[in-house]
Order: C-alpha cells, then structure tokens, then sequence
C-alpha cells in the first residue's frame, strides 16, 4: 500500500512543532527562573560555525511551510525574521500550525511526481519532483534544524528529554 504524502508531512510536521513549542516553553521557564537574558540563549549554538538558537527555530519553521506550499500550490508563508523573543519564535510556530492546518490532504496527495524549481539566495535554481522535494530535502532539513534547536537548550541546561522533542500528534 503506497503511504499518503500528506500523512508523511503535514502531521509530522505539527507534532514537531508542537514538541519546539513545548521545548521552548520550558526554555523559558528556564531562563527566567535563572535569569538568563533570551537573547543570550538565541544566541547559542553547538559549534562556532553552526547556525544560532533563533536561525534554527526559523528553519524548522521555514522547512515545513515551505514544503507544504510548493506541495499544495499555496502561496508561502512569510515571516519578517525579526523575533527577538523566545514568546515570539513560539508565536511564529503557532502561525506555521496554523498553516499547515490550512493544507488539505487532497492538495498534497499525488503530488509525487510534481515539478518543483526552487531558486535560492545564490541564484542557484535545483529542480524537483514532490517526492524527492519532501523525502530528500525538506524532511531532513527539518529534522535537522528541530533536534538542532533542541540540542542547544538541552546543552545550555533546560532539563528536556526525547518526549519533549516527539511532541504530541496532531488531534
């Protein structure tokens, strides 16, 4: 039995958004209750050389939306990339649920062999069909930056766990 598009991606989506959101909560409560500055904490990376705290959060959520709009043929979900504050990333979370929710399984069902170009910032142009978009490029990247994310508050002592991370499915 061939498995649906939509139920490979838009709920893992929201069930790992919903996880972020959990995380960044206790973040939160973290940092407060230490006095930690937020900025400070989205400030923090793993390594030198890897995107911080805030540039993860936003790639989780870019990664989703994105998908889900070049599956669907929904226009992108934009964001103006100015969150400061650990309230706002959760705030941008909440508006790419909000989204995902907007995506209908009959908008990204059958969409495996959809033609997608994709021109990045460098002007590189990469071609791709729906499946090879969701299954090699936007499900890892999203992956990656979400246990990123979690990997920098769990680092800087937030007491987090793997429940935390799966978040909870979609109802």
């Amino acid at each position: 039995m061939p498995v649906s598009m939509y139920s490979v991606s838009i709920p893992v989506f929201m069930q790992h958004l919903n996880g972020l959101s959990g995380v960044l909560d206790k973040a939160a409560a973290w940092a407060t209750a230490r006095k930690v500055n937020e900025a400070d904490l989205l400030n923090m990376r793993l390594s030198p050389d890897m995107f911080n705290l805030s540039r993860q959060i936003r790639a989780v959520t870019d990664h989703a939306a994105n998908a889900a709009a070049r599956l669907s043929g929904k226009e992108l979900l934009k964001f103006a990339n100015d969150e400061t504050t650990l309230a706002q990333f959760k705030d941008r979370i909440a508006k790419t649920i909000e989204f995902l929710k907007s995506v209908k399984p009959g908008e990204v069902d059958g969409t495996e062999g959809k033609e997608i170009k994709i021109t990045f910032p460098s002007g590189q142009v990469r071609e791709f069909t729906g499946q090879s978009l969701l299954l090699g490029n936007a499900l890892p990247n999203f992956y990656f930056h979400a246990a990123t994310a979690y990997d920098i508050v769990r680092q800087c002592g937030v007491e987090v766990g793997k429940r935390d991370f799966m978040g909870s499915p979609p109802a």
